[in-house]
């Protein structure tokens, strides 16, 4: 501002110079210029006071301005920084419900590998492998008939030849008394899967757990189908999925045997399937019992209903007899009564005409 004022007076005295020279003895001239040159300050003063003015006036708005919009950028930021520590408050609480669970599910982990653990000590010995099996084939025959249904199934149930079966089922004809017996080949099996053994090994194993098989499907032939008690099949039980899966899948030789046999092999999914259908026959023969009962009963009472209807009948024609010889004997009456009143009528008249 100060070099543009600077910048008016040196015009301003270079006019007045110039004005000078060209009228050196005109006085009126030098008033004016003096005239001029007070205006030309008091006009500058002016326009420095008021520009000085307008510039603060222009620089408290564009200070308010800046405040307003520091105060909107600062309520911003705040409302940004809280919704951030919100969503962050949010994921670290739900981090750490995640953790915890993470931390349960590791127990029930640690806690289900020292069951496994514990199996696995209980399914070496071959004796708890066999009580592993009959209570496993008894939860089973529960689920599917109810417990303690003696009526279809018992459980460890005695023949005449002196042999106990796991359990017994009592279907329907035809199929009749069915023996289902629990076998557990594991030792055999174990080796004959397990990839850390050698070749050699393992195709013993296999040999071994073939032989295991068959002998298990020789006694439950031998032992469980007995013409005119039993069934001329059976069932052995398999509580192990792996070990019927590798049956079905690589030992097709020992369906066949167990074909000829008579004798069915299943797991625990495959017999509940077995189980599932054997009910579902036994429910509609009841069905169908009942339904034969219901049918004779509607014989039955066809038959009372003809001699009721044929007693109704009677009954009928007795009730229209007798009211037609009502009706005959209403009508004599009504020419009975006209007699009597005719007769009345003239002896009336005779005793009238004497008078």
């Amino acid at each position: 501002m100060e070099y543009i004022i600077i910048g008016l007076l040196s015009v301003t005295i270079i006019l007045l110079i110039i004005l000078v020279i060209k009228n050196k003895n005109n006085e009126s001239v030098v008033d004016r210029i003096g005239r001029i040159e007070t205006n030309v300050v008091k006009e500058i003063g002016d326009f420095k006071a008021t520009f000085s003015h307008d510039i603060n006036d222009d620089f408290n708005k564009m200070n308010d301005k800046i405040d307003h919009r520091l105060r909107l950028i600062s309520d911003k930021v705040n409302e940004r920084l809280d919704e951030n520590f919100e969503k962050s408050n949010k994921t670290f609480t739900a981090v750490l419900e995640r953790l915890s669970r993470i931390d349960e599910a590791q127990k029930k982990i640690d806690s289900l590998s020292n069951d496994i653990i514990s199996l696995q000590g209980i399914l070496t010995d071959k004796k708890t492998r066999g009580i592993f099996g009959e209570v496993n084939l008894e939860h089973i025959m529960a689920n599917v008939f109810g417990a303690n249904n003696k009526k279809i199934y018992q459980i460890q149930y005695p023949f005449d030849n002196n042999t106990i079966a796991d359990c017994v089922l009592f279907a329907p004809e035809p199929l009749g008394t069915v023996a289902i017996d629990s076998k557990f080949p594991l030792e055999n099996y174990q080796a004959m899967v397990n990839k850390g053994n050698t070749s050699s090994v393992r195709a013993n194993a296999e040999k071994l757990f073939k032989a295991d098989v068959k002998k298990h499907i020789d006694d439950i032939s031998n032992k469980y189908i007995i013409p005119g008690v039993t069934s001329d099949q059976a069932i052995m039980f398999l509580p192990a999925e792996a070990i019927f899966a590798e049956i079905n899948a690589y030992h097709s030789e020992l369906l066949e045997y167990a074909y000829k046999k008579r004798v069915w092999i299943t797991s625990p999914t495959t017999l509940i399937s077995t189980l599932t259908t054997i009910q579902i026959i036994i429910k509609n023969m009841e069905r169908d019992k009942y339904a034969k009962v219901i049918h004779n009963e509607l014989l039955l009472l066809d038959n009372e209903f003809k001699r009721y209807k044929d007693r109704w009948d009677k009954l009928y024609r007795s009730i229209e007899t007798v009211s037609k010889d009502v009706k005959d004997i209403h009508t004599t009456t009504d020419k009975i009564t006209k007699r009597f009143n005719s007769i009345s009528q003239v002896e009336m008249e005779e005793l009238d005409n004497e008078d």
